[in-house]
């Protein structure tokens, strides 16, 4: 089974044109018919390959005969206004193929995704993953665990004979307790799984709540995918060691099988994003392979860095985004240099985008930093500048370690761009600022922050003394003081602003 939003991200890498608003794109594909002039009527399923159709007409006709809901059409003939009608009536969706993509390129692609796409409920994965476990289960007559490298459980067996406190709270929080992760990595069992792939027993600790385990590894080739677990207070003999093994290996093939379909998919939606966030003269086409509305959109700008493990941080954070795919997923991301972009549909409230920072930063392990920025609302041709502005606030984030919106920090992204543009030319050497900031260091006087809060507090001396824990007078009397200096004319509103402007980017 595969959802129909998956088919089409995939098959809009081949060139692929959704037609007919009308189609829900979480709709669940069981089967795949193709037309067969000999005996056309003998085919039935959910998605039709209109293999051999004259045009969409007749295409829309053996598709019904065939009760499709998807049909797959190799044309470039536009659908006119009586298939168009047709389609919202009957609720199917219209893909039409570029005929430079062959039949048997979609035929496989088709096929491979809704016979055997099948899915977990986090969106990756085969679903007889959680069947495997069962499987194993039974073989060794005692509760199984599948986790991955980061030891976030991805299927569990149903069996609830001989399960502890530990299993349950691991199941429950889809990952081992820090304070068990801690015990077993302080028993070796971590550096055990990177070395060997022979089953290990844990014996079982009482105060820990823990009834005993033996852990085999997942491995393809040298790379340690994961790691199977069965519960049980005594070794495994030796029979039943091996089908740990056995079933650690056959884990291993699914979990590969579904890294090619993730890949797949993740690959196809990094190049539409990058594209849109680029800039591309055909955004509304590629915005809408990406499944989302071309409308109140935010980018999402995102860096997580691990000491000592350069790109492990960034790495793990893009796995994080694009976990689930697109129908379970709210937004889109890509991996461009070392930043993770993602657009997500957001509106005015940026709340969402928040929310979806903090859903990351909490997936990944404890040491890694984020740091990100959230841009303005943007139509789909407005992508660009809400690119620039995340990038902005999550320059401004990295001091903080807290995300920056542009709604509410539009004032220091555009300070920081006037510095920006400051530092790329000559800097005045005897403005205004510099040489009070001179006669500040030569007699030992507090013009230039005075001068400052009082722009900032728009000449209420009050406010001013309230800022710089002064008394009004105090004020008063260096505003005095700094009138009689020639070079400073507080009078002129224009020389204001370029003073205050001058005097953020100085104190920046």
């Amino acid at each position: 089974m595969v959802k129909l939003d998956r088919l089409i991200n995939i098959l809009s890498r081949y060139g692929a044109r959704l037609h007919s608003t009308a189609a829900h794109r979480d709709l669940e594909l069981h089967s795949v018919a193709v037309h067969d002039p000999i005996r056309p009527h003998a085919a039935t399923g959910d998605v039709f390959l209109a293999v051999g159709a004259t045009d969409l007409t007749h295409t829309l006709t053996l598709a019904t005969a065939a009760r499709a809901t998807v049909i797959v059409s190799r044309t470039t003939e536009p659908p006119g206004e009586q298939v168009r009608r047709a389609l919202e009536e009957s609720g199917s969706a219209l893909l039409t193929v570029d005929p430079s993509v062959s039949w048997s390129q979609i035929a496989s692609v088709v096929y491979g995704l809704v016979l055997e796409g099948r899915e977990t409920e986090s969106g990756r994965g085969p679903s007889d993953l959680f069947a495997l476990a069962d499987t194993i289960s039974a073989s060794l007559d005692g509760p199984v665990t599948i986790e991955d490298q980061l030891s976030r459980v991805m299927a569990y067996s149903t069996a609830h004979h001989g399960t502890d406190p530990v299993r349950s709270d691991t199941i429950l929080g889809r990952r081992i307790p820090e304070h068990m992760r801690r015990f077993f990595e302080g028993r070796g069992v971590f550096a055990h799984l990177a070395a060997s792939d022979a089953p290990l027993h844990i014996p079982p600790s009482p105060e820990h709540g823990l009834h005993g385990r033996t852990v085999a590894a997942v491995r393809a080739g040298r790379e340690l995918l994961g790691s199977v677990w069965v519960s049980g207070p005594e070794p495994l003999p030796p029979g039943r060691a091996a089908i740990l093994q056995e079933g650690a290996h056959t884990v291993a093939l699914h979990l590969l099988r579904s890294r090619v379909s993730a890949d797949l998919e993740r690959q196809v939606e990094s190049e539409l994003v990058i594209e849109l966030i680029e800039g591309s003269p055909d955004a509304e086409a590629a915005i809408g392979k990406l499944g989302i509305a071309p409308q109140h959109l935010r980018v999402i700008a995102l860096q997580a860095h691990a000491e000592q493990e350069r790109n492990a941080g960034i790495l793990l954070a893009f796995e994080r985004a694009t976990t689930g795919f697109g129908w379970s997923r709210p937004g889109r991301s890509t991996l461009f240099g070392n930043t993770v972009y993602t657009l997500l549909p957001a509106g005015d409230d940026p709340a969402p985008a928040f929310r979806w920072i903090a859903d990351i930063a909490t997936g990944l392990p404890a040491h890694i930093d984020v740091v990100a920025g959230i841009g303005g609302v943007a139509g789909v041709r407005e992508l660009t500048a809400s690119r620039q502005e995340a990038d902005e606030c999550m320059a401004l984030s990295a001091t903080t370690r807290t995300p920056h919106c542009y709604d509410t920090a539009w004032d220091r992204v555009l300070i920081q761009r006037l510095k920006s543009m400051a530092a790329t030319g000559r800097l005045p050497s005897r403005d205004p600022i510099a040489q009070l900031a001179e006669s500040d260091t030569i007699n030992n006087t507090q013009y230039v922050p005075t001068l400052k809060a009082w722009l900032e507090a728009h000449g209420d001396p009050t406010a001013t003394a309230r800022t710089l824990g002064v008394h009004p007078n105090t004020v008063r009397h260096r505003l005095q003081r700094m009138r009689r200096f020639d070079f400073l004319d507080l009078e002129d509103p224009g020389k204001r602003t370029a003073m205050l402007i001058a005097l953020s980017i100085h104190a920046g």
